[in-house]
């Protein structure tokens, strides 16, 4: 007799009262055929409804009443299996960012279902020429004109693709079955993988690596065959050589027989990346992102589990492809914050990285020449190790930077969006060939809308945000899509000078092509690049010289290396100082610092300017100087006196209400359990080892009529926090709010 077998289940339904595993029998007809992370049908509650669930674990033991215990319904067909790895690394995510267990699984998952194979079919001859023009007399004969067609052919070749014969030839399926079955032919499939990278590789000769990138390279790669598995800092200035070191660095990794993962911040930086990588590595490198279609992310998963590749690029999501054997994982530009998710579970790719190399036994580096100050605090105590590179290969020096103060340029009469440094840099630029990028931190046609009469400000009926003007007359929210045409006079009091204030890239690129008529110029915002190959149009196009002056936003200062811009222009450059965040003096000083970067990363040197109306700023003066230690020391000073990461850890408990008055009352009651349950386990903690701020309305205190609430808990030990984020769990569940929903954000990058 079989011993009976069961399984533990998790549910797929992403609610905190059934984050837990549910016990089912495995029926006779799966036994030897399920597998942990296996997705099957289970049928669930009082009316049995089959629902779909991921296996756990698989044991011989039952916990409860075999009488009452349900049979697995069978293996879901098209559901991706879920490595043992990759279950154990939802349950750490679960664990260490607050979510449900099926949260966290459907987020290492990289490809949630299976979708339609590529196959290409054909039909190969097996008789010789002589029986097949037998046949085709045969067929003439019977007047049967479209098997006459195909012998015809199969009488000249031995093989003709399936395509072909029910295309152009005018075959049915069912004369090629009755073929197949006459022994004439065999119809074979070949499985073909959708491959998004479409390049052809030039021959290129390996650059030699400078003393200090060789240093990186012998380093990690000495620690990794020693059986030593570390995290690595590359601190390196723009222009400095990182790619290359990452490359030499999966090259040894390759040859060892292990897979690399490179995260890069941003899509748009993808097509640049993947080119360099292309050109050393060939067809063994793929990428994922969201761009691509479900069949070829689910390709790009299957080409990776079954060794076909061996180097994926791509952003956070790409560090749960499934590899079986991965060696090295890089974080560029690491003190990104897209690094962080901004949905349940809230994790740092950073840290949770550095658990997926643990998983697999490989190495982290991480690498950017403005570090998050969390990565460089960490390096400076010894947990990483740390390597600087403080030269550009090229030789050249880092640009020339000029800072701007715009309330004297109003003072001395321009009211132009354009210093008059600015111009003349422009002028001279346009005049000798070369190109130039201007930077602003702005979408849209303009910012919010107002009345200079009144001071009305155009808001949305939904979230408590203003609305942004687009140049086609209508006004729309960024956060719930609600648009309403621009009024001609001001609702409160009729006035007719009603309009926007701010410019969006599109504004700044009307007023230098009046500036400078015939001057060819290219956009780069989220309104021009909706579509999948946008990104990559625009950077081609911009590098291959098709525009004079490259505008955008954030995503064109990230890690893109244009030899022949010799100039950028930082519009508005303190605008990122004002946001309601502790981050703002290290985001702006990053921003400035990365897209000072850009200039003069050719032969040319390079010039910047700096347009602000707080030159005195420390972070704009370090940007300036390009002097990161001067800035990190007066940041980690004020971190230190008010208590953020990374000296302390900070835990985010966001509250979501349709009620107001409930979501207010719920953030009440679980700050006090916070405070509560941190003072009674350990009441030396008092004075300063657990602090809590709040609860308040969140920065934006309604979107989409949902209200948002928030409270912060700070603590130097980050597992206290994690027990807090438990205990509130533990809470929620005695409680069980029904019109309230909580979430948990460690560390947070953006506040709600």
């Amino acid at each position: 007799m079989t011993k009976e077998q069961y399984a533990d289940v998790i549910v797929d339904i992403s609610h905190e009262k059934l984050d837990r595993p549910f016990q089912y029998r495995v029926p006779e007809k799966l036994l030897g055929a399920l597998a942990p992370g296996m997705c099957v049908a289970v049928p669930f509650g009082k009316g049995n409804r089959l629902i779909n669930g991921y296996v756990l674990s698989l044991s011989g033991d039952c916990r409860f009443d075999p009488g009452k215990i349900k049979d697995i319904a069978g293996i879901v067909k098209g559901g991706v299996a879920a490595q043992d790895k990759m279950i154990l690394l939802a349950d750490w995510m679960r664990r260490n960012y607050g979510s449900t267990m099926i949260q966290a699984l459907k987020t290492v998952l990289p490809a949630k279902k299976t979708v339609g194979r590529l196959e290409h079919k054909y039909l190969v001859r097996l008789l010789g020429r002589e029986e097949i023009l037998s046949l085709l007399g045969e067929s003439i004969r019977k007047k049967q004109t479209a098997k006459e067609r195909l012998l015809r052919e199969l009488a000249e070749r031995e093989e003709i693709p399936y395509g072909e014969a029910v295309g152009s030839l005018g075959v049915s399926p069912s004369t090629i079955s009755s073929l197949e079955k006459a022994g004439a032919i065999r119809v074979e499939s070949q499985r073909l993988f959708r491959n998004p990278v479409k390049l052809t590789r030039p021959k290129t000769q390996l650059p030699a690596l400078s003393a200090g990138q060789q240093q990186i390279v012998d380093q990690v790669i000495s620690d990794f065959d020693k059986g030593e598995r570390g995290t690595y800092l590359v601190h390196g200035i723009t222009g400095s050589g990182k790619t290359e070191v990452y490359m030499q660095l999966i090259g040894e990794m390759l040859k060892r027989g292990r897979q690399a993962i490179v995260l890069i911040p941003e899509i748009a930086l993808t097509y640049q990346t993947l080119l360099r990588f292309f050109t050393r590595f060939g067809d063994r490198v793929s990428v994922l992102n969201s761009t691509l279609s479900l069949g070829e992310k689910y390709d790009q998963c299957e080409r990776a589990k079954n060794g076909e590749i061996d180097v994926i690029i791509g952003p956070r999501s790409a560090l749960f492809t499934p590899f079986p054997n991965i060696g090295l994982i890089v974080i560029d530009e690491e003190h990104e914050s897209s690094y962080k998710s901004e949905s349940s579970p809230k994790y740092h790719a950073r840290e949770t990285a550095i658990e997926v190399a643990r998983l697999h036994g490989a190495s982290v580096v991480l690498g950017s020449a403005t570090p998050s100050l969390e990565a460089y605090y960490r390096a400076r105590k010894g947990e990483y190790g740390l390597f600087t590179l403080k030269e550009r290969l090229t030789g050249g020096a880092l640009p020339q930077i000029h800072t701007v103060d715009l309330r004297k340029e109003l003072k001395e009469g321009n009211r132009s969006i354009f210093s008059r440094k600015l111009q003349t840099l422009l002028a001279g630029g346009l005049e000798r060939g070369e190109q130039s990028i201007l930077f602003l931190n702005r979408r849209g046609y303009a910012g919010f809308v107002s009345c200079r009469a009144c001071g009305y400000v155009m808001k949305c009926p939904h979230c408590d945000v203003s609305l942004s003007e687009h140049k086609n007359g209508l006004l729309i929210c960024h956060y719930c899509g609600f648009q309403r045409p621009k009024p001609a006079g001001c609702p409160q009091c009729g006035s007719k000078y009603i309009m926007g204030f701010r410019a969006g890239t599109q504004q700044i690129e009307e007023k230098l092509k009046e500036l400078f008529p015939g001057v060819r110029t290219l956009r780069m915002d989220g309104d021009t690049t909706k579509t999948k190959d946008s990104y990559e149009k625009i950077l081609s196009a911009f590098a291959a010289g098709e525009a004079d002056v490259l505008i955008g936003t954030q995503m064109i200062v990230k890690g893109h290396d244009f030899p022949r811009v010799t100039l950028v222009g930082i519009l508005a450059a303190d605008l990122s100082l004002g946001a309601a965040d502790y981050r703002a003096g290290e985001r702006t000083f990053q921003l400035l610092t990365q897209a000072a970067g850009r200039a003069g990363r050719g032969t040319i040197p390079g010039q910047v300017v700096i347009q602000t109306y707080q030159p005195e700023h420390y972070a704009i003066q370090r940007a300036a100087a390009q002097d990161y230690e001067g800035f990190y020391q007066e940041e980690i000073l004020y971190r230190e006196l008010m208590g953020y990461p990374p000296v302390c850890h900070m835990l985010a408990v966001q509250i979501f209400s349709r009620e107001e008055e409930g979501g207010k009352k719920l953030a009440g009651q679980l700050a006090q359990w916070a405070g509560g349950l941190g003072w009674e386990q350990d009441s030396k903690e008092k004075g300063m080892g657990l602090r809590i701020i709040g609860p308040a309305p969140g920065a934006i205190g309604r979107i989409n009529d949902i209200f948002r609430f928030v409270f912060y808990v700070k603590h130097e030990n980050y597992d206290k926090l994690v027990q807090i984020k438990d205990l509130l769990e533990e809470k929620l569940e005695t409680c069980r709010p029904l019109r309230e929903s909580v979430q948990f954000d460690f560390d947070p990058v953006n506040v709600l």
